[in-house]
């Protein structure tokens, strides 16, 4: 996928509602998981990508900064996000667990 095109989300746009569900592209336009919920919002989010299985089993929840992911929308209006880890980096990082009163 050529993403030149694509256009940038503002820090504003780095919300839940903007962003659960994007896919999350590495650096070979490999899909590598979903957004599957934010802690916080804006350039200080950090980001819960659900990484492998299938339809949402067997995936593995892990937390990243939002700074380490690069989101945009598509021609087509859909968000998505790009970032330098591999899918084997991603489920190389601990698991992550939260409490369901902590998510915003």
């Amino acid at each position: 996928m050529d993403h030149t095109n694509h256009t940038r989300l503002l820090p504003s746009e780095l919300t839940s509602d903007t962003l659960d569900g994007a896919t999350i592209y590495g650096p070979d336009d490999e899909k590598i998981g979903h957004v599957s919920h934010l802690h916080g919002a804006g350039p200080a989010a950090t980001v819960v990508v659900d990484v492998g299985g299938f339809l949402g089993i067997g995936a593995k929840p892990v937390a990243l900064p939002i700074q380490d992911l690069d989101f945009m929308r598509d021609e087509d209006g859909d968000v998505h996000a790009i970032t330098r880890f591999t899918k084997d980096q991603l489920k190389e990082l601990p698991e992550h667990t939260d409490r369901p009163e902590f998510r915003v």
